[in-house]
Formats: C-alpha cells, sequence, structure tokens
C-alpha cells in the first residue's frame, strides 16, 4: 500500500564533517548501501544505458566511497574517467582520492549547494550524472528545477533512490540488527517516507527534448531511474 512522500530533515545533514556521530553514521551508510546492493544496480544501469563516458558528475557524493565502489566496476570497461564529487561538506579522504588514481580515474571534488554547482556548469559539459540516496531529500519544485537543469548539462541521468512502501519503513526500524546506530536507524526511515514509486520521478522530468525515461523498483528497498537522451535519426 501506498502513502504520500514525506520529506524531512536527516539528522546526519545537521551535523558537523567532523562530529563522530557524523563518521559513525557514514559508516553505517556504507553498510545500508552494500545491504541495499546500490552500487551493484548503479553499474548495471550505466553499463545497459551508457557509453565510455569522459566524465562523471556524482551529485551528493558524501565522502565519494560509494562512487568508488562503482568505478572499480566500471574501471575495466571504462578506463581514464574524471570523476567529479560534488557534496555540501568537502570529506573526501586522501585515501580515496588514491582509490580512484589506482584505477587510472581523475578525480575532482567540489564543496557547494547543488543548486549553486549545477547553475555554475556549462551544458552538456559532463556525460553522465549519477546520484545515490540523493534525490529524495528534496521536496518535487526542487526535484523538478534539479532534473531541470540535469537535462541540460548531460545525456544520461541515473539514480538510485529509496523504494517507498510500508516494508521498507519498518524494515529500516530493524537496521541495529546488521549495527546501525539509532542516527543511521531515523535517517532511514525518514528516507524511506520520501522515496519514490511508480513513474513519480519520470513525472518531474521535464517534458521537451528527445528523453527515454526508465524507471522501476529494484530490489526490494530500491527505486532506480534511468533518462537517457536518445535523439530520432534523420
Amino acid at each position: 500500500m501506498s502513502f504520500p512522500r514525506r520529506v524531512e530533515p536527516e539528522w546526519l545533514d545537521q551535523l558537523a564533517a567532523d562530529d563522530p556521530r557524523a563518521i559513525r553514521a557514514r559508516r553505517d551508510l556504507r553498510r545500508i548501501n552494500a545491504w541495499m546492493q546500490n552500487a551493484s544496480r548503479m553499474v548495471a544501469a550505466l553499463l545497459k544505458y551508457g557509453e565510455h563516458p569522459r566524465t562523471i558528475l556524482d551529485l551528493g557524493s558524501g565522502d565519494g566511497q560509494f562512487m568508488l565502489r562503482v568505478a572499480r566496476r566500471l574501471a575495466p570497461h571504462w578506463p581514464n574517467v574524471t570523476i567529479i564529487l560534488q557534496d555540501r561538506q568537502n570529506i573526501v579522504s586522501h585515501a580515496t582520492r588514491e582509490g580512484f588514481t589506482a584505477l587510472q580515474w581523475h578525480v575532482q571534488t567540489s564543496s557547494a549547494d547543488v543548486f549553486d554547482f549545477l547553475a555554475d556548469k556549462q551544458s552538456s559539459s559532463v556525460d553522465v550524472i549519477t546520484s545515490n540516496l540523493f534525490l529524495h531529500q528534496f521536496v518535487d519544485e526542487d526535484l523538478a528545477r534539479l532534473l531541470a537543469r540535469s537535462a541540460q548539462l548531460t545525456r544520461l541521468v541515473v539514480a538510485c533512490e529509496p523504494r517507498r512502501a510500508k516494508f521498507v519503513v519498518r524494515a529500516s526500524r530493524l537496521l541495529w540488527m546488521i549495527g546501525c546506530n539509532d542516527m543511521s536507524v531515523h535517517d532511514a526511515k525518514v528516507s524511506a517516507r520520501a522515496g519514490f514509486r511508480d513513474g513519480e520521478l519520470s513525472a518531474l522530468w521535464p517534458s521537451q527534448g528527445e528523453w527515454k525515461l526508465h524507471e522501476n523498483a529494484t530490489g526490494p528497498f530500491t527505486h532506480c531511474f534511468v533518462a537517457s537522451y536518445t535523439p530520432r535519426a534523420a
């Protein structure tokens, strides 16, 4: 049974980057991503819908660990890629940067508000835009703005988000069983209530342009969205 989206603040976003609780929560988030298998889902979508890109922009990257796991699987197929890790906080460690370098990927970071960052980018300046557990933090009006700007900048958008369903909210309450603390459990419940189902992201995508949209639940807890630019043959 469905229920309306409800966007609420997540506790992690209200903490300083070096707060011990934030450090623990980011570690829990890596565990949750592994449990949801989002890195595998992201890689599968990128290989299915994308071609070897020069530049990937990841929105809401956090510490960059998620995209490093994605890059390790993509590097044999897509060498020599520039990855731009965008987040409000500059928390990408030296070890994470070295991880990308070892794959012969070039890493750039940006600590800025996502709307300010996207406004400064030139049209068609990146080949792929990705995001993981990020879009659900925005109300529909802001999401529409973000998606419209993304459509101006790239030819492929891939997002992995929480699936909004009552059983996902209930499952979030049990994350303590895999070692997550109370703050991570709280934020997981908030994320599930703000997640997506059916064609909700597609409905917010700009109507103009030659885009193919793919949106569906993938596994029990993840909702995937893909927008690929496919111009008609002359």
